[in-house]
């Protein structure tokens, strides 16, 4: 087990006033356990102020909990801080963990040498950490001179210089283009291929679809829901939609199944010689059955509409008030 969190507490005490001041407790972890295996990608989705981040940087040895256990690698995250950054890293997205007056090159050295890495003479390990986020052209150029994804494509590149086991990652495509986070992502996959285990934040649903093996929906500092992404979507799934293409369906045949097999007709349009149909139906085996009975009118196909990662998350979220 890479991560392990128990009970996990962090609650932050404001002073207000200038004379008569009081105090106020803001719980932004509250007691939420989960456990992160080798290899695997876990995400944590939530909106803002949910206690991601505060998360994270309990995980990464930044912030110390109130209460409850966090161990990574098996170690305590604030007992045993120094021994665990040895072997992490974290990359903040939005926020510039580079020096922009200094090379790309010159920014990887210098964090090399952070881990006690000599980089100066031995180029080997940034030349590979380059070459892998596709900055090796721009290396001899200042980070002042780096687009946005540039620089995020360097920050992945620091994060990676201790060839960490455990990669936290707090929205990196964050003010990202498509296409910067597109290639964002590319990377991440190569991450995940090739073993690390990453704990990632993010508001895109899809990154998250495709990235994670495992997510953990958090909402006002408690975990709401975790599982994969698959059976996230199995499990707020009331109703089956489809949409068939048939030869022939009389109106009044439909009707008749309708009432037997309560079947919702969302649309019957007949179009270009065919018939589009999209119903909705109650569950798996009403489906195969009407699936069975539509190959008796030419049936030439049909799509069943898959609930995405967000219409999970915002369902989620809303119900669980």
């Amino acid at each position: 087990m890479q991560i392990q969190v128990e009970k996990l507490t962090r609650v932050f005490t404001r002073k207000k006033g200038i004379i008569h001041k009081t105090k106020t407790d803001k719980v932004a972890v509250d007691g939420i356990s989960f456990e992160v295996n080798k290899g695997e990608v876990f995400a944590l989705l939530g909106p803002n102020g949910a206690g991601k981040t505060t998360t994270i940087k309990i995980l990464s040895t930044l912030l110390s909990p109130t209460s409850g256990k966090a161990t990574v690698l098996g170690k305590d995250c604030y007992i045993e801080a120094k021994q665990i950054r040895e072997h992490i890293n974290f990359i903040f997205g939005g926020e510039s963990g580079v020096y922009r007056r200094l090379t790309g090159k010159e920014n990887l050295i210098y964090f090399a040498s952070l881990y006690h890495i000599d980089c100066t003479s031995d180029t080997k390990r940034v030349n590979q950490l380059l070459e892998l986020v596709g900055l090796m052209e721009a290396k001899d150029q200042k980070v002042e001179t780096y687009s946005k994804g540039m620089i995020q494509r360097l920050q992945i590149a620091r994060g990676l210089i201790n060839n960490p086991k455990v990669l936290f990652l707090d929205e990196p495509t964050l003010g990202l283009d498509p296409i910067g986070a597109r290639d964002l992502r590319n990377i991440i996959q190569k991450l995940k291929q090739a073993g690390t285990t990453i704990l990632l934040t993010t508001h895109d649903m899809n990154e998250a679809d495709i990235l994670s093996d495992r997510i953990a929906i958090i909402k006002e500092g408690k975990i709401i829901a975790l599982d994969t992404p698959v059976n996230l979507k199995k499990q707020i799934r009331d109703v089956i939609e489809i949409e068939a293409t048939i030869k022939e369906l009389p109106e009044t045949q439909l009707i008749t199944w309708q009432q037997a097999h309560d079947i919702e007709i969302q649309s019957y349009i007949q179009k270009q010689g065919v018939i589009q149909l999209h119903v909705k139906l109650q569950n798996m085996v009403v489906r195969d059955n009407f699936i069975k009975q539509l190959t008796n009118y030419g049936l030439l196909g049909f799509q069943q509409k898959e609930d995405s990662l967000e219409d999970v998350y915002i369902r989620i979220i809303e119900e669980n008030i």
